[in-house]
């Protein structure tokens, strides 16, 4: 009966990472139906919020949401934390899906979107945190690094959810029904997802580390205590999540684009080389987990920093001249499972860094410092590159970046033996 209660716990916890991601690829694939809906390009406002609402849910809100949902699980609890970032998820989903367009509300159209996005933003932001500590928390020392595994499992089933559903309307509907309602089929799944999510949720434990700290007299979660008490653990967070982030933005959301417009494949290509290569990723996680259990954290994230200096440039080159589907399916392989040692148990390494008061607010917090700094620019620096016609400076920006976690996984003590969880 634990062990039972303990996988309802892990799934309810991992499950709104599938939400945040379904949604985040669901606005990105449907943008191109949707936006004549909000932002006509005879309106110079509704374009300018557009912008706005990409700038600030993108490099905005996502510090913003980890550092008061950090803060929040901290103080409220591990389980209080992914219910209301469930919430949010949910709210912005159904906001965008039920949202008039602008020829019936106006400029109010484009206001309600952004806000939407920004409700999301704030749930992306707290909701890796609070699930990062919860499965870890929660897993026991034996499996932390396996169970915690799932939070990129759930990850990655978002983005394969999201891109079925695209194909199955792409086949079901033309693109004036789509262009007309269609489009708000996948915000209201993703609507339902959240609430689904949510109910998995109610049903869920508190971390028994959660508890022992509430009972206890250290000082509370806050940005200062995080800075000022801790100040080694956080910029390591920083430091070892800026290789491990824009290696996975580089190697998964910016691959499909490089495909298409480096290498030349057909976009259905494309998006079927990248389907297999993103569900085999997928499946490898647990196992990484699992390997890291036993053989401890570290050497995965070394083992992911070598190679990833070492293979990031000749994997780009090579992919931007093979004509071969299967030969491009191998490379993106070979990328994604190179970042499988970060990918993998990122999550647990980061939450074995901090006591268990401040625990979500400093994963959370600078794991999205780093991530707005270095993951979410990542597609935006390879685009501009290319743009001025030196997209190989691009290969070796990602392999700078992997040599400076390199540096940090090197000096670092391994936390699955030395880190704060041992008596949990």
């Amino acid at each position: 009966m634990i062990e039972r209660q303990r996988l309802k716990s892990i799934l309810g916890g991992s499950a709104g990472n599938l939400v945040e991601w379904y949604d985040w690829y669901a606005y990105s694939a449907f943008t191109l139906y949707f936006a004549p809906v909000f932002f006509p390009q005879s309106d110079d406002i509704a374009q300018l919020l557009n912008t706005a609402a990409i700038f600030a849910v993108g490099f905005v809100m996502r510090p913003v949401g980890a550092w008061v949902m950090g803060i929040y699980a901290d103080r409220r609890g591990r389980k209080a934390g992914l219910a209301l970032s469930v919430t949010l998820m949910c709210a912005g989903s159904l906001m965008i899906a039920l949202t008039p367009g602008y020829a019936t509300i106006g400029t109010l159209a484009p206001v309600l979107l952004v806000a939407a996005r920004m409700m999301q933003g704030l749930s992306v932001g707290g909701e890796y945190g609070a699930s990062a500590v919860y499965l870890s928390e929660m897993a026991g020392r034996r499996h932390r690094g396996f169970f915690s595994s799932f939070q990129y499992v759930t990850l990655i089933s978002g983005q394969l959810i999201a891109l079925c559903v695209l194909l199955l309307l792409q086949a079901l509907l033309d693109r004036p029904q789509l262009e007309a309602w269609g489009w708000r089929i996948p915000f209201l799944i993703g609507g339902a997802l959240a609430i689904a999510v949510f109910f998995i949720r109610r049903g869920i434990d508190e971390t028994k580390a959660y508890e022992t700290a509430k009972a206890g007299e250290a000082p509370k979660s806050s940005g200062s205590a995080l800075f000022r008490l801790h100040p080694r653990a956080a910029f390591t967070v920083i430091a070892l999540t800026a290789g491990g982030t824009v290696a996975f933005y580089a190697y998964s959301i910016y691959m499909q684009k490089f495909l298409e417009k480096t290498a030349g494949f057909p976009r259905e290509t494309a998006t079927l080389v990248m389907t297999a290569a993103l569900f085999l990723f997928m499946l490898v996680q647990p196992a990484a987990g699992a390997l890291s259990d036993r053989i401890g954290r570290k050497p995965l994230m070394v083992g992911f920093g070598i190679a990833g200096m070492l293979g990031t440039v000749p994997i780009f080159t090579l992919l931007g001249t093979v004509q071969s589907p299967l030969a491009a399916f191998a490379l993106v392989m070979a990328a994604l499972l190179i970042v499988t040692g970060y990918t993998s148990i990122n999550a647990v390494v980061k939450a074995e860094l901090f006591p268990p008061e401040i625990r979500a607010l400093g994963v959370a917090l600078p794991y999205a410092i780093a991530n707005t700094a270095f993951g979410g620019t990542a597609e935006y620096v390879a685009l501009w590159l290319k743009n001025e016609g030196v997209e190989a400076a691009f290969y070796w920006y990602v392999t700078a970046l992997i040599g400076v976690s390199l540096v940090v996984y090197l000096r670092m003590k391994d936390t699955r033996d030395h880190g704060t969880m041992q008596g949990e």
